[in-house]
C-alpha cells in the first residue's frame, strides 16, 4: 500500500496527510494521550478484566420500574439476533435491495406498534422513552394551527421523561405547564397534551374526556403508552389520542442499566409527514414485486438542515427487531398472557398490602402499586433490599412495586414481607377490572408464523440471507467508519451482570459498571484531549444537540444571552444544522472553497458580522470531504476571538486517534461516535452511542439527570442517566485490547487504505477532494459527475451493480451529489480492498461500453442492475449482455455469490402509495 501511495512508512503517511501544526509529538514512542491508557492485553486477559468488574456487581430482583422492566429474552433470538453478526454489524437499510431481511423486520416492529397502540402507522423506533416524547412533543408544535405555545404535561410522568420534554422545550419557546390532567385541562391556550398510561405512580387513568376537552380547544395529544399494558387496556387509537409514544424494552430487550432500547413514535395516517427518524414503506421493484424501502424522511436532515423536523438520524434498529420478534414469538396471544401474569402478581401484592393494614393508593392499576406508609418509605425500601429486591422510594411517605415478566409469587411474598416483617396474609382485592381493549391487535401472519423455535430459527435465518452485512462484505461507506466489531469486545454485552441492572438502581449494586465507565471518561478525555466527558448521549445527534446546549449555557451564565448564532460550513453533515436549530441557535452558512476547505475570507467576513451575537462554529475535522483542512487552527482562532466557541464533530475522530487531539489544536466540545471509531456495531442503523467531551471551563454544563446526583448539573439530553451504558463494555473492550500503540496503529492504517483506494482509482473516477500534500483523510470521494454527463450512467447505477459483485455501496451524493464517498477502515485486508478496486475499475469498463454505444443507454448491466437470480431464469435473455455477465461479472470465482432478493426499487412509487405495515400476504403472491 505504501509503495503504491509513494511514501516511506505510516509516519510519513501522517507527517504528509496532516497539518504540521496539530499534530502530536512523539515521546517515547507514543503521542500524548495515549499514555494514559493501560498496555494493551489480549482478548481472554480482557475478557477476564471485564468478568472481574461483572463479579462486583449484585444482580438483584427488580420490582423498580420507572419505564424498566426486567424481562425474558428468548435464547432463539438472543442467539440469532443479538449474538448474530449478520443482524448486528449490517448498516442502516439506505440501499434497499440488500436490506430486505431488516427493512421486514422493522415493518413488523411499525405494525406490532400501529397495532397496540390502535393508531394507524409507527416510525421504525426513537431512541429511548423520553425522547420519543420530545419528539411527540415537536410534532404536535408542528402539527396545530395557531399561536399557541405551551404544552400541558400531566403531574404522573416518569421523572426522566419530565425532565428532557424541559430540555428540549426551553430553547423552542415552549412553555410546559405541569398539572394533575385528571381534573381537566388548565385554562389557556395549548398546543399540545402529554399524559401517559399507565402513569409513573402506577396509575390507570382513563384520558377520553381529556382528550375530547383537548380536541375541543384544538388541542392535540400525545399518551406514553405501555405496550404490555395496552394489551389488557383500552390504547391511545381507541379513544381519539393523536400520538403515542414509548419503549418497546420489555419486550425482551434487557434493562442494561439504561439501554440500548426501542423507543416508538406512532401517529395518525394526517401527520405521517410529520414524523421524524425513519419509515419503512413498501413499494415495487422494477419487475413489479413488492419490496421494502425507507419511506419520506430518508436522511431529511441533508436535505432540509435546520429546517428538518429533528436531528435524530439514528434509530435503535437492533433493539427494533429483537422487540419485533419477541411479539412474533409471543403472538397476541402470549403477550396478553403475560400481562394478565404480571398484572395478577400486582393484585396478588396489593391484596396482600392491603390485607396487612397498608394503604394502597390507587385501585385501578396494570403493574406497578403504590403503597402510603408515613415516615416508612426508606426503612421498608431497606427492607426489601435486605430480601435481595429493588423497589422505588417515591418520597419519605410513599414506595411503589412494579411487576414485570420476570416476577414470581415469591418475590410478592418477599415484598410483602418487608412491609410487615411477617410472613404474608392472604387477601382478596377488591379493586375493578381493566379490561377494557376491545381492538384486535398483532393479526397480520408475521404474529401467527413463527411460534416454536425451529420456525423462528429459519425465519431470521432467511431474513438475515436477504442483506449484506460486514459478516459477508466489506461495506465501504465513507462518514459511516464501519469496522470490525470484534466477538470478543461483544461478549459481555449478555452477561446478565451487565443486562439486568436497571438504571435507578441503587449505586451499591453496580460498582463494576461505574468503574469501566469511570475508565472510559477516563481514556476517552485522554484521547481527545478535553478534561471532561459525558456518556449519556445515546447517539451522536444526541451528542451534537448536548454539546450545544454546553455552550448555551456557558454564554447564559456569563450574561451573553445574545449570543445565538451558530456558523456551519456548507459541507457539514446535516445533523448540524438540525442540531443548533433544536438549541434555539440561528444557522449561519460558511461557504467551502472549491477544493472543499472552508472558506477563511467568507468565516472571517460572517464572524465580523456576527460577533456580538456569534455563538459558535460547528466543523468536522478532518472535514466531511475526507480531507484535514490545514487552515483549522486559524478558522478555531478567529471563532475564539470572536467570544465564541468551537464545535468539533467528532464523527471522523477515526483520523485523528493517536495523531492528533481536537481538544488541543482548537476544539471546545466534541461529540465522538463510539458506534464509528470505538466499534459499537450500527445493528442497521442503531444502537449507538454519542458522548460529548469539553474543556474544563464546560465541564459544569455536561448533562445531568434528575435521578443522578453524581452527575453535572446540565440538561438532561437521555432517558438513563449513563446512555445506552449495557454497550459500553464493547468500547472498553476495544480500548483495553488495543492499548495506545494499536490505536495509532489502526488509525494510521485507515488513512494508509483510504489513500491506496484514492491512488488505485482515481484514474478511473477522478477523486474529488486532496489536501496540500495531494493526500486524503481516511476516506475519499470518487467524482461521477462528469461521468454521468458522459454517459447517462449515475452513482445510483454503479452502487446497484455492486451488489451484483456481491458488494455493500459506498455512501451515495454525500455531501456532493453525483459522488461516491469511500471509506475502507484498518478492518479490511488488502485482498479486500483489492477487490473492491477491481469490481470498481470492471464497473468502469461496463461503463465505458455504455458510453461508446457498445450497450443502450437504458439496456445494460448497470441501468438494469441488480439482477435476481428469478430475472435471469427466463426463457428468452433480450439482453445485449450476457447472463453469467448480468450474474458473475468478474467470474464464478471472484467473490462467494450473493444473490439479491428484488430488483431495483421504485422510490417514488412508494412515497406516492405510502403503505408502512404488514400489506396482506395476497400483496406477495
Amino acid at each position: 500500500m505504501l509503495d503504491v501511495i509513494g511514501v516511506g512508512s505510516l509516519d510519513d503517511l501522517a507527517a504528509k496527510a496532516l497539518p504540521a501544526g496539530i499534530l502530536d509529538a512523539l515521546a517515547n514512542g507514543l503521542a500524548p494521550g495515549l499514555d494514559q491508557l493501560p498496555a494493551a492485553v489480549s482478548e481472554h486477559e480482557a475478557l477476564a478484566e471485564l468478568r472481574a468488574l461483572a463479579d462486583t456487581n449484585t444482580i438483584a430482583v427488580s420490582m423498580i420500574g420507572q419505564g424498566y422492566y426486567d424481562t425474558l429474552t428468548p435464547p432463539v433470538l438472543l442467539r440469532n439476533i443479538l449474538e448474530n453478526p449478520a443482524w448486528y454489524t449490517a448498516y442502516t437499510p439506505y440501499q434497499p435491495e440488500i436490506s430486505q431481511g431488516r427493512l421486514e423486520a422493522l415493518l413488523n416492529f411499525q405494525t406490532m406498534i400501529a397495532d397496540l397502540t390502535g393508531l394507524d402507522l409507527a416510525n421504525a423506533s426513537m431512541l429511548d422513552e423520553a425522547t420519543a416524547a420530545a419528539e411527540a412533543m415537536t410534532l404536535m408544535h408542528r402539527g396545530t394551527r395557531g399561536p399557541a405555545n405551551r404544552l400541558a404535561v400531566d403531574e404522573d410522568l416518569f421523572a426522566q421523561t419530565a425532565a428532557i420534554l424541559a430540555t428540549r422545550a426551553e430553547p423552542l419557546g415552549i412553555e410546559i405547564v405541569t398539572a394533575d390532567l385528571r381534573n381537566g385541562l388548565p385554562e389557556g391556550e395549548f398546543f399540545g397534551v402529554i399524559a401517559q398510561l399507565p402513569g409513573a405512580s402506577g396509575r390507570v387513568t382513563d384520558w377520553s374526556k381529556l382528550v375530547e376537552q383537548a380536541h375541543e380547544r384544538g388541542a392535540l395529544v400525545a399518551l406514553g403508552t405501555d405496550l404490555l399494558a395496552v394489551t389488557l387496556i383500552a390504547p391511545p387509537g381507541e379513544f381519539g389520542a393523536d400520538v403515542a409514544y414509548g419503549s418497546a424494552q420489555r419486550f425482551g430487550v434487557p434493562m442494561g442499566f439504561g439501554g440500548p432500547h426501542a423507543g416508538f413514535l406512532a401517529v395518525h395516517s394526517k401527520h405521517a409527514r410529520q414524523l421524524p427518524g425513519r419509515l419503512v414503506g413498501v413499494s415495487v421493484d422494477s419487475d413489479g414485486a413488492a419490496a421494502y424501502r425507507l419511506s419520506l424522511q430518508t436522511r431529511e436532515q441533508h436535505i432540509r438542515r435546520d429546517k428538518a423536523t429533528s436531528n435524530i438520524c439514528t434509530a435503535q434498529v437492533l433493539l427494533a427487531v429483537m422487540a419485533a420478534m419477541y411479539a412474533s414469538y409471543h403472538g397476541p396471544e402470549g403477550l396478553t398472557g403475560i400481562a394478565r401474569r404480571v398484572h395478577g402478581h400486582a393484585r396478588s401484592l396489593a391484596a396482600g398490602l392491603s390485607a396487612a393494614g397498608v394503604d394502597v393508593v390507587h385501585d385501578t392499576f396494570f403493574d406497578t402499586v403504590l403503597a402510603h406508609v408515613p415516615s416508612r418509605a426508606a426503612a421498608v425500601q431497606a427492607e426489601a433490599k435486605g430480601r435481595g429486591i429493588n423497589i422505588w422510594r417515591v418520597d419519605a411517605d410513599h414506595v411503589s412495586i412494579t411487576c414485570d415478566e420476570a416476577t414470581t409469587a415469591a418475590h410478592v411474598a418477599l415484598v410483602l414481607e418487608a412491609f410487615t416483617g411477617a410472613a404474608p396474609v392472604a387477601g382478596n382485592y377488591a379493586g375493578p377490572e381493566i379490561d377494557s381493549r376491545t381492538s384486535e391487535f398483532l393479526t397480520h401472519p408475521a404474529f401467527h408464523r413463527y411460534r416454536t423455535e425451529t420456525e423462528m430459527m429459519r425465519y431470521l435465518r432467511a431474513l438475515a440471507d436477504k442483506d449484506i452485512a460486514l459478516d459477508r462484505s466489506m461495506i465501504p461507506l465513507g462518514s459511516c467508519t464501519m469496522k470490525l466489531n470484534a466477538v470478543a469486545e461483544m461478549e459481555s454485552i449478555t452477561w446478565p451482570e451487565f443486562g439486568r441492572q436497571h438504571p435507578f438502581a441503587p449505586a451499591g449494586d453496580t460498582p463494576g459498571l461505574r468503574k469501566l465507565i469511570a475508565d472510559l471518561e477516563t481514556w476517552l478525555t485522554g484521547l481527545t484531549g478535553y478534561d471532561a466527558i459525558s456518556l449519556q448521549p445515546n447517539a451522536g445527534s444526541q451528542g451534537e444537540y448536548a454539546g450545544l446546549l454546553a455552550i448555551r449555557d456557558y454564554h447564559m451564565s456569563r450574561g451573553d444571552s445574545g449570543r445565538d448564532v451558530c456558523l456551519i460550513p456548507s459541507s457539514a453533515h446535516g445533523t448540524n444544522a438540525a442540531s443548533a436549530a433544536m438549541a434555539g441557535m440561528r444557522v449561519v452558512v460558511v461557504a467551502c472553497r472549491e477544493n472543499g476547505d472552508v472558506d477563511l475570507d467568507d468565516l472571517r467576513a460572517k464572524v465580523t458580522e456576527h460577533a456580538e451575537r456569534l455563538a459558535a462554529l460547528m466543523i468536522t475535522y478532518p472535514s466531511t470531504h475526507g480531507v484535514y483542512e490545514h487552515d483549522i487552527a486559524d478558522v478555531c482562532a478567529a471563532v475564539h476571538d470572536a467570544g465564541g466557541q468551537v464545535y468539533i464533530d467528532g464523527a471522523n475522530l477515526n483520523a485523528l486517534v493517536g495523531l492528533a487531539r481536537p481538544g488541543k489544536f482548537g476544539g471546545d466540545v466534541s461529540h465522538l461516535n463510539l458506534h464509528k471509531t470505538f466499534c459499537i456495531p450500527h445493528g442497521g442503523g442503531g444502537p449507538g452511542v454519542g458522548p460529548v467531551a469539553v474543556r474544563s471551563h464546560l465541564a459544569g454544563f455536561l448533562p445531568g439527570h434528575p435521578l443522578a446526583e453524581e452527575l453535572p448539573k446540565g440538561h438532561a439530553v437521555s432517558a438513563a442517566p449513563y446512555g445506552s451504558a449495557s454497550i459500553l463494555p464493547i468500547t472498553w473492550a476495544y480500548i483495553r485490547m488495543m492499548g495506545g500503540d494499536g490505536l495509532r496503529n489502526a488509525t494510521l492504517t485507515a488513512i494508509a487504505s483510504a489513500n491506496y483506494i484514492a491512488r488505485r482509482l482515481d484514474e478511473y473516477y477522478p477523486v474529488l477532494y486532496t489536501g496540500e500534500s495531494g493526500m486524503v483523510a481516511h476516506e475519499c470521494i470518487l467524482d461521477l459527475r462528469g461521468i454521468t454527463k458522459a454517459t447517462g450512467v449515475t452513482v445510483d447505477d454503479v452502487a446497484k451493480r455492486l451488489a451484483d459483485f456481491g458488494f455493500h455501496a459506498p455512501t451515495m451524493s454525500f455531501p456532493v451529489a453525483g459522488t461516491l464517498m469511500v471509506e475502507p477502515t484498518e478492518s479490511e485486508s488488502l485482498a479486500e480492498v483489492d477487490a473492491f478496486c477491481e469490481a470498481m475499475i470492471a464497473i468502469r469498463a461496463e461503463i465505458d461500453k455504455v458510453g461508446s454505444g457498445d450497450w443502450p443507454a437504458d439496456d445494460n448491466p448497470l441501468h438494469n442492475a441488480p439482477h435476481t437470480a428469478e430475472c435471469l431464469l427466463v426463457d428468452e435473455w433480450t439482453h445485449p449482455y450476457t447472463r453469467e455477465r448480468a450474474a458473475y461479472p468478474l467470474g464464478k470465482q471472484f467473490r462467494p455469490k450473493v444473490w439479491v432478493p428484488v430488483r431495483r426499487i421504485d422510490g417514488a412509487y412508494g412515497d406516492r402509495n405510502l403503505v408502512c405495515s404488514c400489506p396482506p400476504v395476497e400483496a406477495f403472491a
